[in-house]
């Protein structure tokens, strides 16, 4: 064999070779986890849940970092600037990934370039809640109340251009209906005025409303998305009155573009093994979430659910006229 040759194929062949050596030693030290979000809601305690199996699993801390701030952007920022050396990931939201990019002139991040995805980790259910002196048990009648009175029933929303903002203006366009948008920068604000009738609708993380709905406080009319939750097997589903509303929010682990291929196969492996533990199947449902989530798991999978998240919430807020800001 010429000698070139055979520095070419035993290059090749060192390459190759060299392919795992990331993902085999890998960690060597803690690893950082960013939720974009404020500690001690639903996704934080899921993160953490999930972050505890794989610092056992692996033998390195998985430290939870909490950096909330500007719908998602301070903690997605921070992680796009990180080094993809596999010590650094995103608890990604969904609004961070594919509402943002719509609903925002410029980002400080490009979510399909920036990133690269590891594990889709959970949906989250949302409640559309009423108070209890509103006269109406199910969507259509909430809907027929409404228009029997236009602009006289309010509902509160994280922001017309957040996940519940969304879906409230989805159900005006598609129903017809006037429901006045309230916005909240916080839950408790939100569900207290509901409870206390200065609002007469809300629209909640199904881990939010779980217990307002066990203390009659507040009363579900549907669920987001197309099909009923397993928590609140009773509530029928938007898509069963709106067959066009279906939105729902959902979580993904996100590593920095470049981070090595091997140690997001490694790291997503793990991850598939975390959900199906018995504590996060009992768990992820109390708080809200569904993590049977098939391929999605795998970064293939969790690429292809970006790409068609990506190009449905284009659509929603195109359909809805929203105008980046």
């Amino acid at each position: 064999m010429p000698k070139l040759s055979r520095r070419v194929l035993l290059t090749g062949i060192a390459l190759c070779l060299s392919v795992p050596v990331y993902a085999q030693s890998w960690p060597q030290r803690p690893v950082s986890v960013v939720v974009p979000q404020a500690a001690g809601n639903s996704p934080d305690v899921l993160c953490r849940l999930i972050a505890e199996k794989l610092s056992r699993a692996l033998g390195q801390q998985f430290v939870v970092e909490n950096r909330p701030g500007a719908a998602n952007l301070v903690g997605t920022q921070a992680v796009a600037r990180a080094a993809p050396d596999g010590y650094t990931f995103l608890f990604a939201t969904s609004a961070a990934l594919v509402t943002n990019p719509y609903t925002f002139k410029k980002l400080p991040y490009d979510p399909m370039k920036d990133f690269v995805p590891v594990a889709m980790m959970a949906r989250s259910n949302h409640v559309l809640l009423v108070n209890p002196e509103v006269k109406a048990k199910t969507l259509a009648e909430l809907i027929a109340l409404e228009k029997s009175a236009p602009g006289s029933l309010s509902m509160a929303v994280d922001g017309p251009r957040n996940l519940s903002g969304l879906i409230a203006q989805s159900i005006n366009k598609q129903a017809g209906t006037g429901f006045v948008l309230v916005p909240y920068n916080t839950t408790t604000n939100a569900v207290q005025d509901s409870i206390t009738g200065r609002v007469q609708v809300t629209i909640q993380a199904a881990s939010i409303a779980e217990s307002f709905i066990a203390a009659g406080t507040l009363r579900p009319v549907a669920v987001a998305g197309s099909k009923r939750i397993g928590s609140l097997p009773d509530v029928p589903a938007i898509a069963e009155t709106l067959k066009s509303v279906d939105l729902q929010g959902w979580f993904m682990l996100m590593a920095p573009a470049g981070t090595p291929t091997d140690i997001i196969q490694k790291l997503s492996s793990e991850i598939a093994g975390a959900l199906k533990s018995p504590e996060v199947q009992e768990r992820a449902p109390a708080l809200g979430f569904d993590v049977g989530i098939g391929d999605a798991v795998t970064p293939a999978g969790a690429k292809r659910f970006l790409d068609a998240e990506h190009a449905s919430a284009g659509k929603v807020i195109q359909d809805l006229g929203i105008q980046p800001e």
